[in-house]
C-alpha cells in the first residue's frame, strides 16, 4: 500500500509525461519506465521550494523559464552527480604515461576538457595526474577545462573542499601532497592545495545544447554521464565532442558506455578510450572505421 507521504507527492499522470518531455527536451534526459514515483517525490519538493501548489502552475514556470533557473533547480534533483576521486583508475594512469611522454620539454599550454565534472574530484584528479606526470612545470603547461550543467556542483567543485572519506581513493602520496587539511570547525576536511586548484576552470556547459567555441583538444573526458541519455542525444553529444578533438585526439568514457552501436569516427585504443580517426589514418585503413 502507497505511504500517504507518496500519494500527497504523486503527480496527476498528464503533468508527469509534460515534465518528462520537459527534461528530455530541455536537459536530454532519458525517461525511463518505473521511475515515476521517484520523479514526483523530486519534483514536489521542488515545487516547494518554488513556493507553488498547482503542478499546472509547476509546469508554466518550466516552460516560461527564460533565464534557465528553474530548470536548473530541476536537474539538480533529477541527477545523482556521483562522481569520486580516482574513480576508473586505469584512464588517469594511462593519461600521466601520455602526457609525460609527450608534453615533457618545450610544449605550449595543453587543455584536456573535463566535460562532466560533477562536484570536481575528476578534474581535479587530472590536475594532479599532470604534476605527478611533469612536475611543477605542469602549472605553466596543462590547463583544465571543467563544464558541468549543474551550478550547485559548479559551486561545490570551484571550493575544492572535501571530507576525509572523499580523498580516500587516492593514493596516499597525492593526499599528503595536494591536499591541506582543515582546522577548527573544519576539521576532518581537506582543501585540494591552490597549485591545483588554479590548474582548473570550471563553467557551465550543458552538453545537449550546441557548444560555445571551445577548443580543440588533445583529451576529453565525458564519462559516467551519457548513460541517462537517449541514443539519440548519446550519439549527437559523442560526435559533437569528437569535433572538438584535435587530429587524432582521445576520448575518454566511462567503462559501463562506450561507443558500441553509435556512429562514432573513432578507433578503439583501450578499455573506454577511443582516437579520433583522421583523413590520413583513415586512407591508410582502407576507409572510414565506424564503431
Amino acid at each position: 500500500m502507497a505511504s500517504p507521504r507518496s500519494e500527497e507527492t504523486r503527480l496527476p499522470a498528464s503533468a508527469l509525461q509534460r515534465l518528462q518531455e520537459l527534461a528530455t527536451a530541455r536537459l536530454g534526459l532519458e525517461h525511463r519506465p518505473g521511475k515515476e514515483l521517484l520523479l514526483s517525490v523530486r519534483t514536489a519538493r521542488h515545487m516547494r521550494e518554488l513556493g507553488v501548489s498547482d503542478p499546472s502552475e509547476y509546469l508554466r514556470l518550466l516552460e516560461e523559464d527564460k533565464s534557465g533557473e528553474k530548470m536548473q533547480g530541476l536537474l539538480d534533483l533529477l541527477t545523482t552527480n556521483h562522481t569520486a576521486f580516482w574513480r576508473e583508475a586505469s584512464h588517469f594512469e594511462w593519461l600521466q604515461t601520455q602526457i609525460a611522454e609527450q608534453w615533457r620539454g618545450p610544449v605550449g599550454r595543453q587543455t584536456i576538457w573535463c566535460a562532466a565534472s560533477s562536484s570536481g574530484e575528476e578534474p581535479y584528479t587530472l590536475a594532479m595526474a599532470a604534476r605527478e606526470a611533469l612536475g611543477p612545470p605542469a602549472s605553466e603547461k596543462v590547463r583544465i577545462l571543467a563544464t558541468d550543467v549543474s551550478t550547485r556542483m559548479l559551486e561545490t567543485a570551484q571550493a575544492g573542499l572535501y571530507s576525509r572519506d572523499r580523498i580516500e581513493p587516492l593514493p596516499e602520496s597525492w593526499r599528503k601532497q595536494y591536499f591541506e587539511a582543515g582546522r577548527n570547525r573544519w576539521e576532518g576536511y581537506y582543501r585540494v592545495k591552490a597549485e591545483v586548484r588554479q590548474m582548473v576552470h570550471f563553467r557551465w556547459l550543458n552538453l545537449v545544447d550546441p557548444f560555445p567555441r571551445i577548443g580543440p583538444f588533445p583529451y576529453i573526458f565525458c564519462r559516467n554521464v551519457m548513460i541517462y541519455f537517449s541514443q539519440e542525444t548519446r550519439m549527437q553529444i559523442v560526435q559533437k565532442l569528437l569535433q572538438r578533438l584535435t587530429p587524432g585526439g582521445y576520448l575518454l568514457v566511462g567503462h559501463a558506455e562506450g561507443l558500441s552501436g553509435l556512429e562514432a569516427n573513432a578507433d578503439y585504443v583501450r578499455p573506454a578510450v577511443y582516437r579520433q580517426r583522421t583523413a590520413t589514418t583513415a586512407a591508410a585503413q582502407g576507409g572510414t572505421r565506424w564503431v
